[in-house]
């Protein structure tokens, strides 16, 4: 929620302190920047009793200077009761993957705006039946993808558009962490115990059921590293980078999808890979993607956007000195750019273009998991040369078409694709076969 606006009290007062001492951590001044979006946080609901007080804290939580004071939000214990109030009219689910689908329709049926959390749901099935029903209720849906407000991808669509790559055919997407915070090795918190958490609320959703206990605990605090729960790198890193490949060329679900990989480095019982290889295959469009990724390895290589007359490389390798950037270098055997490169107008050894957001600002990111976030334009974006947290601008992307009755930018229409596209990759590695799209009956074949 703090992009909606509301921070823990402790999470303001470290972050100011951090940016006193260190004027490149500049979380704190972005923070109280936002503008105000005009909406209170009046109701929670967690299975933690931690995490619920947190979110407590924060709806009352007033720092920024002329901001209304806010009375402390009502804890609910069941969704369901917070979904009963008439003071509410939207909501922000950021549950793990299991409880998405249900949640959402519920949320829809009962007359809410829906923010949901990337990925949109954990099997298929889930993906049309929250399809159906946001259609049906014309409910406003916004996934958390928050890249769809990154400035880069915007301008990234702008020279591909113009055509200066000329026909693309293969696409390259990678995923490159090397601790374990990256590979869902969370903390298991101290208070956490059979009081404080709601076990069997938590796994009600999930095809497999087991005691609470120390598994348990894993589990809950870890629940990306498993199925029962989520759908571990599909739903949680393939999917940002899917979504951004999709607002730059609009390609939508993919007829085959085959993926592999293993679990070859985390050996603590989890049973999504930490090694992952997925290909869609696009032939109305003569093209292929490629997503390769590793939890292992914190060698980034960038994604690249291979056309016949030039290369797009974004994210670590575009070597353009700020988050979010891009270049773009003529192939030497382009036909498009074959006379400049022949009298040496152009050489395909250095960019033709390049993008660079905020390049004249340096900014303190400095753990490897966040510099891979900053990389892929997560953490934040720039606006007229202004550092802007993009989770913001896409709640405020949301909570704008609520109230004009317009679609944001991660609608429920890219949503599916993206929900789909990653049911494939993921049915195609359970099962260990090429999955088809039928578009025409909706159905993996």
């Amino acid at each position: 929620v703090r992009g909606a606006g509301f921070a823990t009290k402790g999470w303001t007062d470290d972050a100011h302190r951090r940016s006193k001492e260190n004027k490149l951590d500049k979380a704190f001044p972005t923070f109280m920047s936002q503008e105000d979006l005009n909406c209170s946080l009046v109701g929670v609901c967690d299975l933690f009793d931690v995490n619920a007080d947190m979110a407590l804290n924060a709806s009352q939580n007033d720092v920024r200077p002329g901001r209304k004071s806010n009375g402390s939000a009502t804890r609910y214990r069941h969704y369901s009761e917070l979904l009963a109030q008439d003071d509410i009219d939207a909501v922000i689910i950021a549950t793990p993957d299991h409880w998405h689908s249900r949640i959402t329709i519920d949320a829809a049926k009962a007359g809410k705006h829906v923010y949901c959390e990337k990925g949109l749901t954990r099997t298929f099935q889930q993906a049309l039946d929250v399809y159906d029903t946001i259609k049906e209720t014309g409910m406003i849906l916004q996934l958390g993808h928050q890249n769809r407000q990154v400035e880069a991808n915007d301008k990234a669509k702008q020279i591909i558009d113009q055509g200066l790559l000329g026909p693309i055919n293969l696409v390259e997407l990678t995923t490159n962490r090397n601790s374990s915070w990256g590979a869902w090795v969370w903390n298991i918190h101290k208070d956490g115990n059979n009081k404080t958490i709601d076990w069997d609320m938590f796994q009600e959703p999930s095809p497999n059921k087991i005691p609470f206990g120390e598994e348990a605990l894993k589990r809950f605090f870890r629940w990306r590293c498993w199925y029962d729960y989520g759908t571990g790198l599909s739903g949680d890193l393939f999917s940002h980078d899917y979504d951004a490949l999709n607002q730059i060329l609009g390609m939508g679900i993919p007829k085959y999808a085959s993926s592999s990989g293993g679990i070859y480095f985390y050996k603590d019982g989890r049973d999504v890979p930490d090694v992952w290889h997925v290909t869609l295959e696009y032939p109305d469009r003569d093209m292929t993607v490629l997503y390769s990724a590793t939890l292992s390895s914190n060698n980034s290589r960038g994604n690249r956007i291979m056309g016949h007359d030039a290369t797009m490389m974004m994210g670590g390798q575009s070597n353009v000195g700020s988050v979010g950037g891009f270049i773009v270098t003529a192939d030497s055997e382009s036909t498009q750019y074959r006379e400049r490169l022949k009298n040496g107008v152009i050489n395909s050894k250095y960019p033709i273009f390049s993008y660079s957001p905020g390049s004249k600002q340096i900014d303190g990111v400095t753990s490897a998991t966040s510099q891979y976030f900053a990389n892929k334009g997560l953490l934040y974006t720039y606006r007229e040369g202004k550092r802007v947290d993009p989770t913001h601008l896409h709640i405020k992307d949301w909570l704008d078409s609520i109230r004009s009755g317009t679609q944001p930018k991660c609608n429920v229409d890219v949503a599916f694709q993206e929900a789909v596209t990653c049911a494939m990759a993921t049915e195609s590695y359970l099962t260990g076969r090429r999955v088809e799209w039928d578009p025409v009956k909706r159905r993996l074949i």
